[in-house]
């Protein structure tokens, strides 16, 4: 008897210092507009413990196109909260920094216990230095600028 994969969705928010949080969905969670707006809120609270100095000029969020970051409740949560959101071009996968830099392919896909996978998720996260993170942001600038260059056409960075 086989068993199935165990499969998750994360939900990972970092600045270039450090993990700000992260968040697993619950096993049959849509993340619909109202998720997400749970997830936001609890995002600007731990942005408010972790990095007080945003809190009172605000900050900017990059996040992809998903249609839950772009429902107008979201952008209305995010514009009442004083958040700048980097506009993310369409048709456009390779600009999500935690899709081509933090978690390659594999990482975790071979595990089949949910605890073992947050485990190994938590370790692998905590391992990132500053400097880890400030390699993201430079890695990221490349396929953004190959996206800007095309003018916003679809683009695949690459991921090495």
């Amino acid at each position: 008897m086989s068993r199935s994969k165990f499969k998750a969705m994360l939900i990972v928010f970092f600045h270039i210092q450090d993990f700000v949080t992260a968040k697993w969905v619950p096993s049959g969670q849509t993340v619909n507009q109202q998720y997400y707006i749970e997830v936001l809120r609890k995002l600007r609270e731990r942005v408010r413990m972790k990095r007080p100095e945003f809190w009172s000029y605000g900050w900017i969020l990059h996040q992809d196109n998903a249609s839950a970051h772009n429902a107008l409740s979201v952008k209305q949560f995010l514009a009442n909260k004083n958040v700048t959101v980097l506009e993310y071009p369409p048709y456009s996968p390779d600009l999500a920094p935690c899709d081509f830099y933090l978690f390659p392919k594999g990482h975790v896909s071979a595990q089949r216990d949910p605890f073992c996978v947050g485990r190994k998720t938590a370790e692998f996260l905590n391992s990132f230095t500053e400097r880890d993170l400030w390699s993201c942001f430079e890695h990221w600038q490349d396929p953004m600028q190959l996206c800007v260059s095309s003018e916003g056409n679809h683009c695949e960075g690459d991921r090495s």
